[in-house]
């Protein structure tokens, strides 16, 4: 782990203890807060604008809300309806069809060596072991969505997506970006609860221990789970070897779904489906550079660890950030918020990091050939993704490095919240840094052009076999499935495009600032062009009615502007000399 920080038994759903702040229609404009910088009429309209649209945009996320019931945990099926023709994942209209679950039976690897303790083993049949399979383009626990990049009421509408710099975005984009994450932030998910208790304290399904979160929270929550320790039963008795997404070759499959989850949230809880995730390029900085309150929040000026009051980042507060504590007393997150986001960026240990990876790095690192090699764990050798995820020292290759680096140098780098595995998707950071690990990803797969044989069929660490289902997701989605090019997933990165598009790329958001602005120079120009006919006009007149007069033609008109002839033009030495002293004097 980069770094560890320091339950309820009630049946059925618990809502959140802030249940004020957070309401399924929230019209109010203070539902989003926009940046202090912000002004204008995008500034005041987009908060009513979004907070209008979440009254009419569902949520959809883990756990599905109507198979959170005890009648669902003790068929174990997960099968809802269609709200389009209302029958079990819209059968009637082919959308897909409620079937059985196919788990993997391959061996895993040696770290996790027990079996029927965990509830995350052969995901999800301790929960469910029916759920939707959608057919086509059509994809979601009811199969009510569309594939990734695929839009449109039938899902036949392939569109291909572009992330950008976080620095490339125009003024507008950057607003909307904060304006969305805190949206989702303040929104209760409709479709999804999370779960505060393992299945046998829900005595096999027949109490229901799970709890409403916020959309924002709800991904929050996901990276907890599937990263947590093994609870092996009462207080300590924990077994900490094991991650679901981690450590092991989903590590990057595992991350390029979760983002893809979040993009297509926010897109359904906004409207805006042209929405992508910006990435940071954070090759060679010298520090927090989206560290700003237009973007990611400055520093507070007096305490460092929290977020400056002009962000609106500094009103979240977290969950699932204590590990350690969960661990002690053997318990799950409970979804309770557990104080301030925190971040300290560059104040952290320079012996477990040395500072933010340089481009020198990332090229080395790109130029490994092997996707994953031996155990596939922290300890690979030349193994790409062991070192990107940051346990491969990224100058030689060799695994089990005593400092981190890449990914993992960034998380210990923001000390804060980011640096604990299971809490750090709290910060906002979170999706711009894995969204650039994602783009690495990328160009490694188009540069070598893996077979499906590179990812390991068998005798990974658990969870990260080719066919494992991912944890914590439903629907459900396998590792294999996303050791593809992200052309593939219908979207692209806008550093990975040719010459002449990366050109048009980066002068767009200038294009755009003056689109936004070129009436307001129209109207300005076409007062000028009127000042300056008003001008003429009145000069002319003012010949007219004194042609002929001696103000224009005689001396009078010459001698209005003409100094006095006895005015001199070279100033005298004793002029010269007594404008010095009052100089001086006025000094």
């Amino acid at each position: 782990m980069w770094h560890v920080t320091g339950s309820t038994k009630r049946g059925g759903v618990r809502p959140r203890k802030t249940s004020e702040e957070f309401k399924l229609v929230k019209a109010s404009p203070w539902c989003v807060h926009l940046p202090q910088t912000s002004r204008g009429l995008l500034s005041v309209m987009w908060p009513l604008i979004i907070s209008f649209m979440v009254c009419l945009a569902p949520s959809y996320q883990q756990f599905p809300r109507l198979c959170a019931t005890r009648e669902a945990l003790r068929t174990k099926e997960c099968c809802p309806a269609w709200e389009g023709d209302g029958s079990p994942c819209g059968a009637s209209s082919g959308r897909g069809f409620c079937q059985d679950v196919e788990v993997s039976n391959q061996p895993d690897g040696p770290q996790y060596p027990f079996s029927g303790l965990d509830d995350r083993e052969r995901w999800p049949l301790v929960f469910y072991n029916r759920t939707c399979q959608c057919a086509g383009n059509f994809m979601g626990f009811n199969c009510a969505d569309c594939k990734f990049g695929y839009f449109g009421v039938n899902c036949n509408e392939r569109r291909e997506s572009l992330r950008r710099n976080i620095f490339h975005l125009s003024r507008a984009e950057r607003i909307k970006l904060v304006s969305y994450l805190n949206l989702a932030k303040q929104t209760v998910s409709r479709d999804y609860v999370v779960v505060t208790g393992t299945y046998q304290e829900m005595e096999n399904g027949s109490n229901p221990m799970f709890s409403d979160v916020s959309v924002y929270d709800l991904f929050v929550w996901m990276h907890y789970y599937v990263s947590r320790d093994a609870l092996l039963g009462g207080p300590g008795n924990v077994w900490t070897d094991v991650d679901f997404a981690h450590w092991a070759p989903a590590f990057l499959p595992w991350h390029r779904v979760y983002l893809l989850q979040w993009e297509h949230e926010i897109r359904k809880l906004s409207g805006d489906t042209s929405f992508t995730i910006p990435y940071w390029d954070w090759r060679d900085a010298q520090g927090c550079d989206v560290c700003t309150d237009e973007l990611m929040g400055e520093r507070n000026p007096q305490d460092p660890s929290l977020l400056s009051p002009g962000s609106v980042f500094s009103s979240w507060r977290v969950l699932c950030s204590r590990a350690q504590d969960y661990s002690d007393r053997g318990v799950l997150c409970d979804a309770r918020e557990e104080g301030p986001l925190r971040r300290n960026p560059g104040n952290h240990n320079r012996s477990v990091v040395q500072r933010l990876p340089t481009s020198a790095e990332v090229e080395f690192t790109l130029s490994l050939t092997n996707y994953d090699t031996g155990a596939m764990d922290r300890s690979a050798n030349m193994s790409f993704r062991n070192t990107l995820e940051g346990f491969g020292d990224p100058q030689t290759g060799l695994g089990n490095s005593s400092r981190m680096s890449m990914h993992a140098a960034l998380h210990v780098f923001m000390n804060g919240s980011m640096s604990s595995v299971q809490g750090s998707a709290n910060d906002p950071i979170f999706l711009l840094h894995h969204a650039f690990v994602d783009s690495i990803y990328e160009e490694w797969l188009r540069r070598h052009r893996p077979s499906p044989s590179q990812y390991p069929r068998a005798n990974a660490p658990i969870g990260h076999n080719s066919e494992y289902n991912m944890v914590p997701f439903l629907p459900l989605h396998r590792n294999i499935e996303f050791f593809i090019s992200s052309k593939d997933l219908g979207y692209e990165y806008s550093y990975l495009l040719d010459a002449n598009q990366r050109l048009a790329e980066s002068i767009r958001p200038y294009l755009e600032e003056l689109q936004a602005v070129w009436p307001w120079l129209l109207l300005a120009g076409l007062c000028g062009g009127i000042v300056s006919v008003s001008i003429a006009t009145a000069v002319l007149t003012v010949k007219r009615r004194y042609r002929g007069s001696p103000w224009l033609h005689g001396r009078r008109w010459k001698n209005l502007f003409a100094l006095p002839e006895r005015q001199p033009l070279i100033w005298s030495s004793d002029t010269e000399e007594s404008n010095d002293r009052n100089y001086q004097t006025n000094i």
